[in-house]
């Protein structure tokens, strides 16, 4: 075989450790292969999660841009941004394009509560704050101004944990980080004192990993308050679930340790509360024309492990609700996927058809192939099983010639300038990136910070001709 043309749609972790993945296991044939892997993204901008979805004051897990820049520097590797699957480009010219194509576009909606006054104004989907916070160009840095006193965050995962921890930090101590500068002005100028943190189960069941967790521990100038009671194993739990999660788990034995420690704390009066709950289930945002506060209803383990209602409500006055409690994958134009869990159809990332029966040259990597599960390093050891599969469907044959093959991305390229669709380069992006250098040394705050919208992301990318 002389050779093999891939398309990956998405250059976040899923994307970018498949096209590696591509690379090394093509080179590890008997005889070699040589693939040469185009990325495609939505954005003018790689990486996905990691410069999106990660939170400000975390760096060492934005390091690993890193580790993906060099994937993406590979010559093996082009990147084409500011491409849209559905509007640019579609399906069919994917596949008339390349070999093969890998859809990993991760998991970009939040899952909704059904329950009445979702929509109410200050009502939102956890992941547009994170957008929000994060700079992503999809965001206006206006839509949050922070002119509520208490919050509630719905959800015991990472993700709330960043909410929180972001909505109570002092906003002096972001001033280090990439976060853009009007989100910093809003933080400063925030007026939220108190985060309340709710579950639905008890402590023993929250996703929350301990690091993130202590992490909120130690923020300055900021108590921290557990109910002793909903901090007790046995309290709500006839089933005695989470005494048998504790004995199994090392992560829920140190979550447990940090949450009983906090419940054993007494306030020291700081200007502000970080309130997390437990056995709480949400069933009405309470408001006439926006959030006014936040009925829950008392939750239970019975004999059987069922999670149940107790009829005991409680109202918690607050006037902005952020809800997370699970992310989902969208549907791709054009390409199967299963609307009950979210994700395309597949079988060891081989793309299902209707009929259950693999589509020739067609797979899937990440969150849209396994749901959003795992940790960003889980991406890898899943793009590698995806890639197996598509090697030894498409390294059987003779393949085509390198005028074959040059004919075949022409074709790409042609589709997308008759569409007046000019890709955004690596070349390009790394102008975004000298941009925010730029602008950091201009604002005196740490190593980059984040353009602030898509317009000025645009024209780094392209600055005018002189």
């Amino acid at each position: 075989m002389t050779g093999l043309d891939v398309a990956v749609v998405g250059s976040g972790p899923a994307g970018l450790y498949t096209a590696e993945a591509l690379i090394k296991q093509a080179a590890a044939l008997d005889p070699p292969a040589e693939v040469r892997v185009d990325v495609l993204d939505r954005l003018p901008t790689p990486y996905g999660l990691v410069r999106y979805g990660v939170a400000p004051d975390h760096p060492s897990i934005k390091s690993i841009a890193e580790y993906l820049r060099k994937i993406l520097e590979n010559p093996q590797v082009r990147f084409l941004g500011g491409v849209h699957l559905g509007d640019d480009v579609t399906r069919a010219d994917l596949l008339a394009s390349y070999d093969a194509v890998v859809y990993a576009t991760g998991a970009m909606r939040d899952r909704r509560l059904g329950v009445e006054g979702e929509d109410l104004p200050g009502s939102y989907a956890a992941t547009g704050f994170v957008n929000w916070y994060c700079g992503h160009p999809d965001m206006d840095p206006g839509t949050f101004s922070l002119d509520a006193e208490s919050v509630a965050v719905i959800g015991v995962g990472n993700v709330a944990v960043d909410v929180a921890r972001i909505l109570v930090r002092d906003p002096a101590e972001l001033a280090s980080t990439d976060v853009s500068q009007p989100v910093l002005d809003t933080l400063t100028a925030s007026k939220v004192r108190e985060v309340h943190v709710i579950g639905r189960r008890g402590p023993a069941q929250a996703k929350f990993t301990t690091k993130e967790l202590r992490e909120l521990g130690e923020l300055a100038g900021v108590d921290i308050v557990v109910p002793a009671q909903e901090a007790d194993l046995a309290a709500f739990d006839a089933a005695g679930e989470g005494e048998r999660l504790a004995e199994s788990d090392r992560r829920v034995r140190g979550n447990l340790a940090v949450i009983s420690g906090w419940a054993a704390r007494s306030p020291a009066g700081h200007a502000r509360r970080l309130t997390v709950r437990f056995w709480l289930r949400p069933v009405k945002i309470e408001g006439a024309e926006r959030v006014s506060g936040l009925t829950v209803e008392r939750t239970r383990l019975d004999e059987q492990g069922r999670l149940t209602g107790t009829g005991e409500l409680e109202t918690i006055s607050v006037q902005m609700v952020l809800r997370s409690v699970g992310y989902q994958s969208v549907p791709l134009a054009g390409v199967p996927f299963d609307e009950r869990s979210c994700t395309v159809p597949n079988e060891a990332g081989r793309v299902l058809g209707p009929d259950g029966a693999p589509l020739p040259r067609e797979y899937v990597s990440g969150w849209l192939k396994r749901g959003p599960t795992g940790v960003i390093g889980t991406n890898k050891s899943d793009a590698a099983d995806t890639v197996r599969s598509l090697l030894a469907d498409c390294c059987g044959g003779e393949g085509r010639d390198e005028a074959a093959r040059a004919a075949a991305r022409e074709h790409l390229t042609g589709e997308l300038a008759a569409r007046g669709v000019l890709p955004v380069s690596y070349a390009d992006w790394l102008r975004v990136e000298q941009a925010e250098m730029s602008l950091a040394a201009a604002l005196g705050r740490g190593a980059r910070v984040k353009l602030a919208s898509r317009a000025a992301i645009d024209a780094a990318c392209r600055p005018p001709v002189a």
